[in-house]
């Protein structure tokens, strides 16, 4: 959790350096080449602007929702944000793990998904034994839960 708060800050920082820094020089320079109306790079020096501004209030929102996250509050039985879950695909009889992550960590090809994701959503508040069945875009998936470890530590099978 903390090295996604990390991430966010630092792309924040950047973000912030450009939208104070940077831009307001490009828009100046730009201003300076005359007529604003056919002005390609004041367009689109203005055009960035906006979009760093509302990128910066989105990472913004993001890391304040992060920040409240409490962990003690994620359960110690049950699939939660931070669990790994091994499952047993039912239909292609093999078993595969994913991990429950924030949306930006998520990595399908590496078995780290997004608690906001529909196999995510899915596996949420679920217990091993637990049958479950998710219907994804174009698929219908359905696994056994088969053990599970917590963002806790706590190993159940």
């Amino acid at each position: 959790m903390e090295e996604l708060k990390k991430k966010l800050q630092d792309e924040i920082a950047v973000l912030e350096h450009e939208f104070r820094t940077e831009l307001p020089k490009e828009i100046l320079r730009a201003r300076e080449l005359g007529d604003l109306s056919e002005n390609a790079e004041y367009h689109a020096a203005k055009e960035r602007q906006g979009f760093v501004n509302a990128r910066l209030g989105q990472l913004r929102k993001r890391l304040a929702e992060i920040s409240m996250i409490d962990l003690t509050k994620v359960p110690r039985d049950r699939v939660g944000f931070g669990s790994t879950v091994v499952l047993f695909d039912t239909v292609k009889s093999e078993e595969v793990s994913y991990r429950l992550v924030a949306s930006e960590e998520s990595d399908v090809k590496n078995g780290l998904i997004s608690t906001s994701s529909p196999i995510g959503r899915g596996l949420l508040n679920k217990r091993v034994g637990d049958e479950v069945r998710i219907v994804a875009p174009g698929v219908t998936l359905q696994f056994e839960v088969v053990r599970m470890t917590t963002i806790h530590g706590d190993v159940i099978e």
